[in-house]
């Protein structure tokens, strides 16, 4: 089988649609109904049924899903180990949220390249989301997350445990207002227990979805906010940032997210390197 007709039936199952597909996919939609009509002569079978809506599967194309998504995963990876260059013995997909790339993903890289050699590595920054669904179509080898849900296939490790302190830019006698608290999405299990610890705080004036932007501007403007220890240790060591006394500490524990189906040994390569990075950069 063309895998181009695989790749062009996933495509319509998740757009929803042959034209969208289509778009998607840089071809007409002609080459697009031609590659499916290719299809259901090999499966002797229809596998969408078209309407004004778009394109929904059949029975028959519900069963070939699960097998078109292993031919483009088993095709990308024989792709990615013939393109080898001499003395690497395999290629390791990796993944992150943008927060984890300084120093985490940074200290691994250099760990890898350090202790194995010969395991080629191919990282990418991406949204949670997209790198939980990446790991489970099988693009991904593994991803680093701050939040993992449970995921049918797919084993989620506890990698380590940072903490959400609160910190202000200092003097401490010079008050703050509620309208000079920053807000930061940390994800859901954040807000609910920041909203549980403190059920009268009204909506920020401010809110920041990436941690490390916010941070800049909460050095460059003043007030507070939570974040990382590890991101605001050197500003409480320098003196630009102090702990807000008494303040609750909130859990924010990061994931190792890989398939059932992961190679073992590679595998064990990487959680090695993946510990190491952690230790250096708490």
């Amino acid at each position: 089988m063309d895998i181009n007709v695989a790749r062009t039936f996933l495509e319509i199952v998740k757009t929803g649609s042959f034209v969208n597909a289509a778009a998607n996919l840089n071809v007409t939609q002609t080459a697009v109904s031609a590659r499916i009509r290719v299809l259901e002569e090999q499966l002797d079978r229809k596998v969408f049924i078209r309407n004004k809506a778009g394109a929904r599967l059949t029975p028959a194309g519900d069963q070939f899903l699960r097998f078109a998504t292993s031919l483009v995963q088993v095709w990308d990876r024989a792709r990615r180990s013939v393109a080898l260059a001499p003395g690497h013995e395999t290629v390791v997909t990796i993944g992150a949220e943008l927060s984890q790339w300084n120093p985490l993903m940074r200290n691994w890289l250099l760990w890898m390249r350090r202790e194995c050699p010969e395991i080629a590595i191919s990282a990418t920054i991406d949204t949670a989301e997209r790198l939980m669904a990446q790991v489970q179509e099988g693009t991904l080898d593994i991803a680093i997350l701050y939040a993992a849900p449970v995921r049918p296939g797919v084993v989620s490790e506890l990698l380590f445990e940072e903490k959400l302190v609160l910190v202000r830019t200092p003097p401490a006698a010079t008050p703050l207002g509620p309208d000079d608290h920053i807000h930061v999405d940390w994800g859901e299990p954040f807000a609910a227990s920041y909203h549980a610890a403190f059920p009268d705080a009204g909506n920020a004036v401010v809110s920041i979805s990436y941690g490390p932007l916010a941070l800049d501007y909460l050095l460059a403007h003043g007030g507070s906010g939570y974040f990382r220890m590890t991101a605001v240790r050197p500003y409480l060591d320098d003196g630009r940032l102090e702990l807000v006394p008494d303040s609750p500490e909130f859990s924010y524990p990061a994931y190792a997210v890989h398939s059932t189906q992961a190679d073992t040994g590679v595998m064990a390569r990487i959680r090695a390197g993946l510990r190491a990075a952690a230790a250096a950069s708490m």
